[in-house]
């Protein structure tokens, strides 16, 4: 009598081929450019030229005491200039996205510790992630996903 030999291969799970593409990797590793950020009193016209003099389309936005509020998306700020919405005088605060927080949405800490696998399922559901650090005092640098592509790709992952 033959014995049947279960030949099918196992594919990796999403947890292991995640811990392969990032090896270990915490934030750090990203060598991410210290953050940038804008006061939420600036105008909206300087926000504008500061956002594409650095090729960014998403700016947080933080209170006098550097607490994130929220963040301004240069692309829909720039439509409202455009459409008359908006005067290049006003202040970003009035066109900013502000943060949710609510206890039943805990805030997410991304510190320079903080895994890439961490990093990228808080990406899954976000545009950007703030990199704080533990005490969320200071806003130390901003991740996206685009800033985990180059990173794989540099490793050669």
């Amino acid at each position: 009598m033959a014995t049947m030999v279960d030949t099918t291969i196992q594919q990796p799970s999403s947890a292991t081929s995640s811990a392969d593409k990032y090896r270990g990797a915490v934030v750090e590793d990203l060598q991410l450019p210290p953050a940038f950020t804008l006061p939420s009193t600036e105008p909206i016209a300087r926000a504008i030229e500061l956002a594409y003099e650095r090729d960014f389309s998403h700016i947080p936005v933080l209170d006098k005491n550097r607490k994130p509020l929220g963040y301004i998306d240069v692309a829909q700020l720039k439509t409202k200039w455009e459409a008359g919405q908006a005067d290049p005088d006003d202040k970003i605060s009035k066109f900013m996205i502000k943060f949710v927080r609510k206890s039943s949405e805990p805030y997410t800490l991304i510190t320079p510790w903080s895994t890439l696998d961490e990093l990228e399922d808080f990406l899954k559901s976000n545009i950007f992630a703030l990199v704080t650090d533990n005490e969320r005092k200071f806003v130390l640098g901003v991740a996206t996903l685009h800033d985990l592509e180059n990173f794989v790709t540099r490793r050669g992952s």
